[in-house]
This record gives structure tokens, sequence and C-alpha cells, in this order.
């Protein structure tokens, strides 16, 4: 049975395939929640959980693509699973350059869906948990002071204490002081921790992953 912690929306303007993929995924454990139209999505909000969304490409107004840029846009953990007809695989190819994880030609099986639903959460879920650790690793990096940043960066890159009270005009008792309560402030354990940390403070996390269900 899939995790009740995640919700997959549905949005297509075809109501009765709405209803089967409502009623497929409801079946194998799913929290599914469907929309008519793109602009109907768009106004719910982002819930507290993982989720991804199974969009028909060919809609009336606001297209499937329409709705890829908008959650591109705000950001969301939300991956896009594009659904298409072979006549549409021109479009398909631009919704997976814009980060489409996934995407269904129809007509699609059961267990493409279901596999392709089940990628995409777990794919929800390493992002938000990838996010919340930069967003408290982030609370803890604000809490330095300039010159414990100065230090961190300069720990970083490898250069001894000795090295860096040379590069900031200080002395090394002193960097080391500032090296022990930014260590203590980060809840670092070694020099590799504040390595990782480093690279983390500047690395974003990434969305994209596109994987083909054909």
């Amino acid at each position: 049975m899939a995790d009740s912690a995640s919700i997959v929306f549905v949005v297509d303007d075809d109501e009765s395939l709405r209803r089967s993929l409502e009623r497929l995924l409801r079946v194998s454990g799913h929290e599914v929640r469907t929309f008519p139209s793109a602009a109907d999505f768009l106004e719910h909000p982002d819930p507290d959980c993982a989720s991804c969304l199974l969009v028909d490409i060919r809609m009336p107004r606001l297209t499937g693509l329409d709705v890829q840029r908008s959650v591109n846009a705000a950001d969301r953990a939300l991956p896009v699973i594009l659904m298409t007809g072979y006549g549409d695989m021109e479009t398909c190819i631009l919704g997976m350059k814009a980060g489409a994880v996934d995407f269904l030609l129809k007509p699609f099986d059961d267990d493409q869906l279901l596999g392709a639903v089940s990628n995409a959460l777990s794919r929800s879920r390493e992002v938000r948990l990838q996010r919340a650790e930069y967003s408290e690793l982030r609370q803890r990096f604000d809490l330095l002071t300039p010159r414990e940043r100065q230090v961190f960066e300069m720990v970083a890159q490898g250069l001894l204490n000795k090295q860096i009270a040379g590069q900031l005009g200080t002395r090394e008792g002193t960097v080391k002081l500032h090296r022990a309560n930014l260590v203590r402030k980060l809840q670092a354990r070694s020099v590799s921790d504040l390595v990782r940390m480093a690279d983390r403070l500047q690395d974003a996390v990434p969305l994209n992953h596109t994987r083909v269900s054909a």
C-alpha cells in the first residue's frame, strides 16, 4: 500500500478519465485530489506532505505546460508527470526540458501510471527532506558572526589555523576560538562535516530528473 502521508493531484478536463485515475489511485492506497482545470488546481494551496501532479498537456485555456511553469516559478516540491497523446510528443519534450519527472503516453496501463506516481512521490519526499535539512543548516549558519563565517569558509577550503590567521591579520589563538565557536554553532563533528556544509550552503535542491514511460 502507498504511504498515506502523500497526495496525488490529478488535473484533466476529461471527467471520465479523472474518475478512472482517482479510482485506480485510491484503490492503490493513495490520497487523491482531482481538478477539472489548471486554474482550479493552481488555487489549491501546497500540502504539508509529499505530493505529485498528474496533468494532461492538452486542456482549454491553461495547458499542462502552463501548470508546470507555475509550479516551477513557485519552486514547489511537486514533481510533474505529463499525460499526453502521440500527437503531443513535441510539446511533451518541451515539458521534459522544463523539468517534468516523467510522461505517460496515452493509452497507458495501470502499472505504468502507478510506477510513475511512486517514483514521483519518492522524489518529492527526497526534495522535501533535503530542503528541510538545508533550512536547518541555514538557520545555524545565520548564527555565525561575520568573522566566524570567514573562518568557516577558509577551514572548508582546507587552510590551517596559522594560514587563516595570516590572511586575516590576527593571532592563531583567535582563529582557534572562532573555529571552536563556529563548530559548536554548526554542530559539526569534523572538518569533513564543515566541507560538506559549505558545499550544501552553495547548492540548491534540484527537482528536475526526467524519466520516460513509453
